[in-house]
């Protein structure tokens, strides 16, 4: 373990008190002794509160759906596993002869689990504090740089999303018109709020098009109002 000791030390400047729980973390079912699925069951939970709490704080005006997903970008496999890549980690696994064989060291789901099991092994060892600040570490500008989520989707689920946390009624759309021949079809769509005795008009070559316009327009409204 002094070799896994040290590169915990060196990239995430933590030392366990108690070695054995390392040696855990790092085992995969694969191997024999206690493995890491009750520990990534641990730190599952810990990174959950720890993004959580990192997101709650830094989008003040964000609704319960928009946190969910970005928390959900920030803690699922393939972010786990580019965070463990990044680490080192896969050369520090303790993994059975077959899975080692195969490539299990590089695998994503293995080295995902395995870094949650380090979170969970480190709230055991040391408390939730210590533990916040091993995940801070670990993600680095991931929590500092947080992506702009709503600015890369879509008018529509902008529009739901923001009536939604001002317990509004959702817009319905409609067609009203469309024009041109068949390869050459012009849609103009409604977007339509009754209670806010709004509407507003899209166009688009596609209806999909042409909601988007509207419910842009629509957006700009409620947002103003």
């Amino acid at each position: 373990m002094e070799r896994a000791t040290a590169w915990l030390k060196e990239k995430l400047d933590y030392e366990f008190r108690d070695v054995e729980l390392l040696r855990q973390a790092l085992t995969h079912r694969s191997a024999a002794g206690l493995n890491n699925e009750r520990l990534e069951f641990l730190g599952d939970a810990v990174l959950d509160v720890v993004v959580s709490e990192v997101l709650f704080r830094a989008r003040p005006t964000a609704s319960e759906g928009v946190l969910s997903r970005m928390r959900s970008s920030l803690v699922k496999d393939s972010t786990l596993a580019t965070v463990a890549t990044a680490l080192g980690l896969g050369e520090h696994l303790i993994l059975g002869p077959g899975e080692r064989r195969s490539g299990g060291q590089q695998r994503s789901s293995i080295l995902a689990d395995a870094l949650e099991a380090i979170f969970g092994a480190v709230y055991l060892d040391a408390g939730f504090d210590e533990a916040r600040r091993v995940v801070y570490r670990a993600y680095g500008e991931r929590l500092e740089e947080l992506p702009e989520s709503a600015a890369h989707r879509d008018p529509k689920s902008r529009l739901q999303e923001l009536l939604q946390a001002r317990q509004i009624e959702l817009p319905s759309y409609h067609v009203e018109s469309v024009t041109g021949k068949a390869h050459r079809q012009s849609f103009e769509v409604s977007c339509r709020i009754p209670s806010l005795d709004t509407m507003t008009l899209g166009r688009g070559r596609t209806r999909r098009q042409a909601e988007q316009e509207a419910a842009t327009k629509m957006l700009a409204l409620v947002e103003d109002g």
